[in-house]
């Protein structure tokens, strides 16, 4: 690299898509979870890598969350975060349930359940 080679443009990465090893209705499920921005960066949660897991069964969709706050000591920081995580909550199941799921839990990262939507026979209730 030339001494001006610091300023190149890098190159472009092929956009990141599902595993190919993932069942067709998980893909679809992230490929919908996309649509999903974190509000602070503007990234969606796929690519961010706040999702780390995902069960499909159905019309059931167990989503699970990485949401570590990154300063516990500051309590204006803390109630930026809470606010953050209700919004990216309530995308995820607005998106969900626009593709039609009728049972929707969302988890954190030690398995408490944060959000659900729908009955648990998997009906939505109005």
């Amino acid at each position: 690299m030339g001494l001006l080679g610091i300023f190149k443009k890098p190159a472009k990465r092929p956009k990141k898509g599902p595993r190919e090893d993932l069942p067709p209705e998980v893909r679809r499920v992230v490929e919908v979870l996309r649509s999903v921005k974190d509000p602070e960066t503007e990234l969606n949660i796929v690519d961010e890598g706040l999702l780390y897991g995902l069960t499909v069964e159905g019309d059931k969709v167990q989503a699970f969350l990485l949401l570590a706050r990154s300063t516990p000591e500051c309590h204006f920081c803390q109630s930026i975060a809470v606010n953050v995580q209700r919004r990216i909550l309530r995308d995820i199941v607005d998106v969900l349930r626009k593709e039609g799921f009728k049972r929707i839990e969302v988890y954190n990262e030690i398995g408490l359940l944060l959000e659900e939507w729908g009955d648990k026979d998997g009906s939505a209730g109005t």
